[in-house]
């Protein structure tokens, strides 16, 4: 990439970031100036300048570490990790918060002792954005299923749902930064977990890819070289 080039990115990139905090700013302006008026539940307004700001710090937390990544501050492929425990916890706890979200979780572990050639920080990255994004976005009355299986000497970490979906030609899009689909755009997010899963499984020598079609759910599976 030439110094242009990389100018012209970090200038696009720069754009984008403070567009997405421009949202989450001026709705906590606006509840701020609200508690002025009348009748004003304070409560309530704590509660939602509350999540604005979570909001803003999930976006400013993802840009940092996505720009970690990027510079080689994080090691991603250093030792291997027995997955089925970390993929067992993750589950575990976001249980209550896809019950919230009329999300059913699923576990599937074809191998209990199968190790990925990542570390514990980054696998857990990995998949807690992978599931974090079903719950978000699958939508009322969906399953998610998380797997892990071995295949042709490789490592297949997949979360599938039969949720909403994505128009296909939304799928390959879903690993730019930033990028959000028609029911994402309108659902909290930093919009940066799937860029940061691609950057995390590539840096670890393997590959990821999303498939789905609008109604029909969305399928994301991270192939990685066996430990």
């Amino acid at each position: 990439m030439s110094r242009s080039e990389y100018e012209d990115l970090r200038t696009a990139f720069t754009a984008a970031v403070s567009h997405e905090l421009r949202t989450p700013l001026a709705r906590l302006v606006t509840l701020l100036e609200s508690a002025e008026l009348p009748g004003t539940d304070l409560g309530e307004l704590l509660r939602k300048a509350r999540e604005e700001v979570d909001e803003m710090t999930e976006l400013v937390d993802d840009i940092l570490f996505l720009s970690e990544l990027e510079q080689g501050r994080e090691v991603v492929a250093l030792g291997e990790t027995e997955a089925a425990p970390v993929l067992r916890d993750i589950v575990a706890e976001r249980e209550e918060r896809a019950e919230t979200a009329g999300v059913r979780l699923e576990l599937r572990l074809e191998d209990e002792t199968l190790l990925v050639p990542l570390r514990r920080r980054m696998l857990r990255t990995v998949a807690e954005n992978l599931v974090e994004n079903a719950i978000r976005y699958a939508g009322e009355g969906a399953t998610c299923v998380v797997s892990l299986r071995a295949a042709d000497g490789e490592i297949v970490l997949e979360v599938a749902d039969d949720g909403a979906g994505v128009p296909e030609e939304d799928a390959a899009r879903l690993f730019e930064r930033f990028f959000r689909s028609d029911r994402a755009r309108t659902t909290r997010g930093s919009g940066l977990g799937l860029a940061i899963v691609k950057h995390v499984v590539e840096a670890a020598g393997g590959n990821v890819d999303a498939r789905g079609a609008k109604g029909r759910g969305l399928d994301v599976r991270c192939v990685l070289p066996s430990a």
